[in-house]
């Protein structure tokens, strides 16, 4: 699953943690990834993939979508990654929970993923 590949990646790379879903304790500084669409053609995989970054203030967290936005640029060194485009980020405040946040939208394109990587997930 792509979403398993780039919770590595940035885990290994980003300054902060990495999780596919809200973490269970307050943490201050984290980033959460979350695939929004995607779909199949002649055996090429592409994927929507949303990354929220949280943080104590605007300001952090909108330096975390910039650490994001150039960490993800990165993942195109990865064998079966074929391209990753930014298609928008903005400001995505959750107002419900008073947290600050900011949401980068990415397109990939990606070949099968390698065995290693499902059974990991699963």
């Amino acid at each position: 699953m792509i979403e398993k590949v780039i919770i590595d990646f940035l885990g290994k790379n980003l300054s902060v943690p990495v999780f596919a879903e809200e973490p269970e304790e307050e943490t201050k500084r984290y980033v959460v990834i979350e695939k929004v669409g995607g779909y199949k053609e002649e055996h090429i995989n592409h994927a929507s993939i949303a990354i929220k970054s949280y943080a104590s203030s605007m300001s952090e967290a909108a330096l975390l979508n910039e650490e994001v936005k150039k960490t993800m640029e990165d993942l195109i060194v990865l064998d079966d990654v074929v391209s990753v485009d930014l298609t928008r980020d903005y400001n995505f405040t959750d107002t419900t929970k008073k947290k600050y946040r900011y949401q980068a939208i990415f397109d990939l394109v990606f070949y099968w993923l390698k065995e290693e990587y499902l059974w990991d997930f699963l």
